[in-house]
């Protein structure tokens, strides 16, 4: 079965439940792919494949007996390297950590595993600094499977380079500045950023093992995957409340809507923007206005809009306060992490043209960084309460609001936070890849990433699905109804399986 590494993980699986392949045949296959093309690409930094191995073997004897691991059952799955494995090697791209074995799972991989996954191994980030790119001082860069010349995006570039290369069925990211949906519009292949809340973050590394825990804010898991249908799965699987994080609501999350709530096309109202945080490439946006008229050929209502009497600079501001102060106690303060966040400063405020620095100067927020103060955190809070309110109130005519993710398409291997440059205009790094990202961090909303086209020299796009907070699936239920109209899934040129 030639194309056996791009199956979607529910097809898999339930390929598997049926005894039609067998976990192990499914293992070797992404073994194969996987040994074939990641020295080019460096989207696996720690491979388990003899225990995989064993656990497809398990798998197949198991079904055999009659018994059913799960939804799952011997599907192969990758982890960000941010995720705690037991057992197995996790290191956040952190040079401290090379070396680090952690004692059990991060919660949302023990999921997955009871569901009955099979953990093939751990993909390539960024450091735990976070750029947006994956390169960090443990493993060789992450390259893009389109154009190797390209950055896979980051921090989770290796799991959304996995993926597009047929790498394994499902991964599982992390995003606090767009670290999943960068990354899924880089490299052609969806994502969800769950409600800031939702998913529970024991066993994640941004806090390094020993610190408390600091980033409560902002930081999400979420699945990547090939497919709307592989993301729904992953995140019933991984939601839930969670006695090592008490902070998660015990809301239950069902497996799917009631299909007597759920809207057709025809009867969607979706808002669409491509400008409210300055212009965007060329290409991106003819993808992105290609869709909507895609759109509103099959029925749906699409209308341009923006939210109202948003002062966006400032919000981008009010986000970097935030990080400043979640981030400030995380990690050791080192030499190296103050030389990274002044190079961080520096570039962004000096780099790109001079008013596109303007959507969220970094350098405002030195004295939170290098001076924090417990009033100016509850300050931040409540500037933040107030900026979800009133997204939420904008929000609440429409059913989702469609938006570009970044500013370009994958870029070219650079130096970190080299400014960037789309179609002629500088952009300050930070800014081209984060400005339609960070804002949705800071507000908490939900949002899915699918594909929706090319650029001239053949690089994917993306479009983020914002819908209503704590509204995942029927976000979910919207976007593969917006996928099955403008977009799919394409793998790669030259990683078709033989």
């Amino acid at each position: 079965m030639a194309d056996l590494v791009f199956i979607p993980a529910y097809r898999l699986a339930q390929m598997i439940r049926d005894r039609t392949i067998s976990s192990t045949e499914v293992v070797n296959a992404y073994l194969a792919q996987i040994d074939k093309h990641n020295s080019a690409l460096n989207a696996i930094c720690t491979l388990h494949a003899d225990s995989a191995l064993s656990e497809a073997k398990k798998a197949d004897e198991a079904l055999a007996k009659g018994d059913n691991w799960g939804l799952l059952h011997g599907d192969p799955i990758t982890i960000k390297d941010f995720y705690e494995t037991e057992g197995v090697r996790t290191t956040a791209g952190y040079a401290p950590l090379k070396n680090n074995v952690p004692k059990q799972n991060a919660t949302v991989v023990s999921r997955l595993l009871s569901a009955g996954a099979i953990l093939l191994g751990k993909t390539n980030p960024s450091d735990v600094n976070g750029t947006y790119q994956s390169n960090n001082d443990i493993f060789p860069r992450t390259n893009n499977p389109w154009n190797l010349d390209c950055t896979s995006g980051g921090s989770s570039g290796g799991s959304a380079a996995a993926i597009a290369a047929g790498f394994s069925a499902l991964d599982l990211g992390s995003d606090v500045a767009g670290s999943i949906r960068q990354p899924v519009h880089c490299c052609g292949v969806y994502g969800l950023k769950p409600t800031d809340g939702r998913i529970s973050l024991a066993g994640h590394i941004l806090e390094t093992p020993g610190s408390p825990h600091c980033i409560r804010q902002m930081l999400v898991p979420g699945p990547i995957a090939r497919s709307v249908e592989d993301l729904r799965l992953c995140f019933t699987l991984i939601a839930g409340s969670d006695p090592r994080r008490p902070t998660i609501p015990p809301v239950s999350v069902k497996r799917t809507i009631d299909t007597t709530e759920e809207k057709p096309l025809t009867k969607l109202r979706l808002a669409w923007s491509d400008d409210f945080r300055g212009p965007v490439a060329t290409d991106i946006q003819k993808a992105l206005r290609s869709g909507i008229n895609q759109l509103i050929a099959a029925g749906a209502t699409v209308e341009h809009w923006s939210p109202p009497d948003f002062d966006w600079p400032a919000v981008q501001t009010l986000y970097y306060r935030l990080a400043a102060h979640i981030y400030r106690y995380a990690q050791p303060v080192t030499f190296s992490a103050i030389k990274k966040s002044l190079t961080f400063i520096w570039k962004e405020s000096t780099q790109g043209d001079p008013k596109l620095r303007q959507l969220g100067n970094p350098s405002q927020v030195i004295k939170e960084i290098f001076s924090p103060t417990l009033r100016s955190y509850f300050e931040a809070l409540s500037e933040r309460d107030s900026v979800i309110a009133q997204m939420d109130q904008a929000l609440e005519p429409w059913d989702a609001w469609l938006i570009p993710v970044a500013a370009t398409a994958a870029f070219t291997h650079r130096a970190a936070w080299q400014a960037i440059d789309v179609d002629g205009i500088s952009y300050p790094h930070a800014i081209a890849n984060g400005a339609y990202l960070m804002p949705l961090n800071l507000t908490g909303h939900p949002v899915v990433v699918i594909p929706i086209g090319y650029t001239q020299t053949g690089l994917p796009i993306g479009m983020q699905i914002v819908g209503k907070r704590w509204k995942e699936m029927e976000l979910l239920a919207i976007a593969q109804k917006i996928d099955k109209a403008i977009g799919a899934f394409q793998h790669p040129p030259g990683y078709q399986a033989i």
